[in-house]
């Protein structure tokens, strides 16, 4: 079984080291920054041998090259993205697999918040990590890709098993939980769960990860179906893809 480990960076990002123990290979998903991930690794003994990205932005690739530069850890992203994800060495494709020792991904293309986005399902961790696609209560902007493409790439990640934790980039979970209670008022489950994160939040601890199974019941950007949500938007009888696209409008303009 994979050692997760969170490390905040920035203002509200999340790096996951993940350290397979048997052979001791390390991976740092999304490295905003170095510094942190180098002084995570010296703290428990660890060698990074890996580098994930997701997509290309600034906040999930800044590291990469001091990181590589310091342990020659081999950095491995999306073959359709190869030329904006610094020092990539191994480029994937949708449903590739990637080895970290005894472990195993499979790589995902799940485009609409970049062009290139993909995600890594550790299927045998039980353990996504999505980047900026899919957060706790919440999904990516649509940056460079449009509604159709992010509702597909949803569908693929809520086709995953319920238990599957969320791992995703963003400490969004509060703002995203503000919005949802006014898309879906009536989701009891959403509400307690509102409740959860503004405690957890008030308490500076994080909100993420989270498990699929609650972000199909409770995230509105994974519940177009919802009557709920379909008669509060006056789109009853549209199709998902439709409901979705003006949830995502309306949360692009929410404050």
């Amino acid at each position: 079984m994979l050692e997760i480990l969170q490390i905040p960076v920035l203002e509200d990002n999340y790096v996951y080291l993940l350290h397979e123990p048997d052979s001791g290979a390390t991976a740092a998903v999304d490295p905003a920054v170095a510094g942190p991930v180098l002084e995570a690794l010296d703290a428990r003994g660890w060698q990074l041998s890996h580098v994930l990205n997701t997509h290309h932005h600034g906040d999930h690739v800044g590291g990469n090259l001091e990181l590589k530069a310091a342990t020659g850890c081999t950095i491995v992203g999306a073959a359709v993205d190869r030329r904006r994800i610094p020092g990539i060495d191994v480029a994937l494709k949708d449903g590739d697999a990637f080895t970290l020792g005894a472990a195993s991904a499979r790589m995902l293309e799940v485009p609409g918040h970049t062009s290139g986005h993909v995600a890594f399902w550790f299927e045998d961790d039980a353990a996504l990590f999505c980047g900026d696609t899919l957060f706790a209560l919440g999904c990516g902007r649509l940056f460079e890709g449009s509604a159709e493409q992010m509702w597909h790439s949803l569908e693929r990640l809520r086709a995953l098993p319920a238990e599957t934790k969320v791992f995703c980039a963003h400490e969004y979970t509060q703002a995203n939980a503000r919005f949802a209670v006014t898309i879906e008022p009536g989701n009891a489950a959403l509400h307690e769960r509102f409740e959860r994160v503004e405690a957890l939040r008030r308490e500076k601890r994080p909100t993420v990860p989270s498990c699929l199974g609650e972000e199909l019941a409770t995230n509105p950007f994974l519940r177009p179906e919802s009557p709920e949500i379909r008669d509060g938007l006056g789109l009853r009888d549209a199709p998902d893809v439709e409901v979705f696209a003006e949830i995502r409008r309306r949360k692009d303009g929410f404050r």
